[in-house]
């Protein structure tokens, strides 16, 4: 595994929230906000859902999804292929308290489906810590300058990945 990709997967850790982007019928971006239920060591990010949800649809009609995740320093976007995972064993290992107010009957719930994720392909932005110094610095140099920033002098702080 690369840096980057080793970077990847620490930031997307960071996050309990999601936006996941599916395409609709007529092929058109659908986004909504999804609790994050697991992420693997390869990058893998697990969803709960409702069986009957637009979503399931949708990803059973076209499996590439994108999932993107923002906070003041950190963003993050992620393409990859969706899976619909009616796996019970791996609800009984991902089940979480708080999803019962979407399904009352709990991890036996049969409306509970998981939706998984492989990444194909990723972005990171890291402005925190050390990061946001040296971002400001450059941003500030560049400007004053009359330049573009230099792209060289801030490598790590984004990257593309590819899984």
């Amino acid at each position: 595994m690369s840096q980057n990709q080793k970077h990847f997967k620490e930031i997307l850790s960071d996050f309990n929230n999601a936006m996941l982007v599916t395409l609709d019928q007529n092929h058109q971006p659908s986004a909504r906000p999804m609790r994050i239920a697991d992420v693997t060591d390869e990058g893998e990010v697990w969803f709960a859902t409702d069986k009957a949800s637009g979503k399931v649809d949708e990803i059973k009609n076209n499996s590439v999804v994108g999932i993107t995740l923002q906070s003041g320093s950190k963003f993050l976007s992620l393409t990859g292929t969706a899976t619909v995972f009616n796996d019970r064993s791996k609800v009984e290992q991902l089940w979480s308290e708080p999803w019962k107010i979407w399904f009352p009957k709990g991890k036996n719930d049969p409306s509970l489906t998981l939706l998984k994720i492989e990444p194909d392909e990723g972005e990171f932005w890291d402005l925190s810590g050390t990061n946001r110094l040296r971002y400001l610095y450059e941003a500030g140099k560049a400007y004053f300058q009359g330049n573009a920033i230099d792209n060289d002098a801030i490598e790590g702080i984004s990257a593309k990945v590819n899984f």
